[in-house]
């Protein structure tokens, strides 16, 4: 995270300091302080982004327990050399989202997939797990760590659906423009190079 600037990684530290400690503490006292603590945070974090301090809370104050990052898995199918790609608000990525509550890395790539491109998969094997902000772009005030999983085709057809309004296959030579939020064409290439490599050793940050 060295791209953010001193203000976010305070807003950060603060935040994650205040929900271990409202997780950890039994006093109340000590409970009203955290929670202070975590106002400022929010406070910090909207002076930075100029959204309203309701709307940081909600996004950046609502979790309980040891603040870990949160995971993101993205689902690879490569056939005939080129690289499954789906379309949402005009730009493109590779099909996935965050991993929810009930699912594994495994499960919720098959689940996202099938979502975003209406075809069925089995996962292969895991290419890397990538610290978010190392990578993507813009950067976020919680960490996150990207999961890609290479996966193999056996079923199903892409469907227009809430999220996506179309998929497609392209080479690395010819790629759409990417959404940078979830994936640059580092990490596209990182995907091709594990595909062509049957001894690719899983990378990680």
């Amino acid at each position: 995270m060295n791209d953010l600037d001193s203000l976010t990684k305070l807003a950060m530290e603060l935040q994650a300091l205040a929900q271990c400690g409202l997780t950890y503490t039994r006093d109340e006292y000590d409970k009203q302080r955290f929670e202070r603590i975590r106002e400022i945070s929010a406070e910090l974090m909207s002076l930075k982004t100029t959204l309203p301090v309701e709307k940081v809370k909600e996004l950046f104050c609502n979790e309980t327990g040891y603040q870990t990052p949160k995971i993101e898995t993205r689902g690879v199918v490569i056939q005939d050399n080129k690289i499954l790609l789906v379309k949402e608000k005009g730009k493109w990525s590779l099909p996935g989202g965050w991993v929810d509550y009930d699912q594994s890395i495994a499960s919720n790539t098959v689940k996202e997939v099938k979502e975003e491109a209406g075809l069925d998969v089995v996962p292969v094997k895991i290419i890397a797990l990538q610290d978010r902000n190392k990578h993507n772009f813009p950067k976020y005030a919680c960490g996150i760590c990207k999961v890609f999983v290479m996966c193999k085709v056996v079923g199903g057809s892409f469907q227009e659906n809430i999220e996506t309004t179309e998929s497609g296959y392209f080479s690395l030579d010819n790629l759409p423009e990417l959404d940078a939020d979830k994936n640059v064409y580092e990490q596209i290439r990182m995907c091709f190079d594990a595909y062509n490599d049957e001894n690719w050793n899983v990378l990680f940050d």
